[in-house]
């Protein structure tokens, strides 16, 4: 690019801390930075013209894990590791709070709810089962019982009788979250530019040569924070997947408030206001949803419309009025890849569907490493 002296002396010269990616897990980081170095040069980096990837496309769900997926987890992970991971992600929300404040992220305290679709009985019956171990498990990080069964108080169709729920779930405007930390980045001091992809780097004994899609520029040190794009500049166990959501228009009278859970979670639902939010999908075909590239599929559009009029609003007609896809970073842990890759690289990524919860906490273990 034709820079002048003063735009590169400006933004590109002199850099201490480079990182990439301005979602969740990038903006703490690099506020954590500024905090343990309040002199150092920071510049995040972010390929959209607004955060990419899933900070400001997902559901906003504040929460943990479902009961189907604690019982899950407890299937591949010992009972220790379980424990550890919901005691991060609920540490993550609270770390949240209090970055931000409840205004600021309009966090509402409805609970979360599993509900279970009459077909899968057995499923019902073994998280019915499971909640008295649950509880017993989970009592160190939430000091009383987390999940307790309720009606099927808002009459959805086709479901078990109860919902097993949560009072601990929460959920918040991601819009306003990113909005938020924006702000905070911007007023202490960290410079961001956006539309700049990271195409690669090179790392030398005094300094990393960063590759963008617009120029080259020199930094310190190099902190990944692109989730589940992270495979186009690193190799680590993080895959993409996408996530694909729709949102009602106003619905008269809309009672439904909180955050819903269904079919172990490949769908998850929410009143915003008086709209219903609903997404997922991506069981019905991995591999295509393995992807970096957003949009829709008949297939996962077609399952949504129907889910939305046959279970959650059976007796109340809707209109779609937007639709649009987020992309997820998983891999075969659930634990987030936060470690240092060489002398002067560092990764946060993986954060398998669960960013509002920890993004925080990773971003500043992630900001910690240097």
């Amino acid at each position: 690019m034709n820079f002048s002296y003063w735009e590169y002396n400006t933004w590109l010269a002199n850099i201490d801390f480079t990182v990439v990616g301005s979602g969740i897990v990038g903006l703490n980081c690099a506020l954590h930075l500024k905090n343990r170095f309040p002199k150092a040069k920071i510049l995040v980096v972010e390929k959209g013209i607004l955060p990419q990837g899933a900070s400001t496309k997902n559901a906003g769900f504040s929460c943990f894990g479902s009961i189907s997926e604690v019982l899950s987890d407890l299937e591949t992970h010992t009972e220790d590791e379980v424990v550890k991971l919901v005691q991060k992600r609920w540490d993550g929300v609270q770390l949240l709070r209090k970055t931000l404040g409840d205004a600021q992220l309009d966090y509402r305290n409805y609970g979360g709810h599993e509900v279970f679709l009459k077909e899968h009985q057995e499923l019902y019956e073994r998280c019915l089962e499971g909640v008295g171990k649950a509880n017993t498990l989970l009592k160190s990080v939430f000091k009383s019982d987390c999940f307790r069964l309720q009606a099927n108080t808002y009459h959805f169709k086709k479901i078990q009788g109860n919902y097993i729920s949560s009072s601990f779930e929460g959920q918040i405007d991601t819009g306003m979250m990113m909005d938020a930390l924006l702000r905070k980045v911007q007023k202490a001091g960290i410079n961001i530019l956006n539309g700049i992809q990271v195409t690669s780097f090179e790392e030398f004994d005094n300094h990393l040569e960063v590759h963008t899609s617009e120029f080259d520029f020199k930094t310190q040190h190099l902190f990944v924070a692109t989730n589940g794009f992270a495979a186009q500049l690193i190799k680590e166990d993080v895959r993409p997947a996408r996530a694909q959501v729709m949102i009602t228009k106003p619905i008269k009278n809309l009672s439904i408030k909180g955050t819903f859970h269904l079919e172990e979670g490949y769908y998850y639902f929410r009143n915003v206001g008086d709209r219903i939010l609903l997404g997922g999908g991506r069981n019905l075909d991995f591999k295509a949803e393995e992807t970096t590239a957003f949009g829709e599929t008949p297939i996962v559009q077609n399952r949504l419309e129907e889910i939305m009029r046959t279970i959650i609003l059976p007796n109340n007609p809707f209109q779609i009025h937007q639709r649009w896809s987020g992309i997820m970073g998983v891999g075969r842990q659930k634990k987030p890849i936060v470690r240092q890759l060489s002398n002067r690289v560092y990764c946060g990524v993986r954060m398998g569907g669960m960013g509002i919860a920890i993004g925080s906490s990773i971003g500043k273990e992630l900001a910690d490493l240097a």
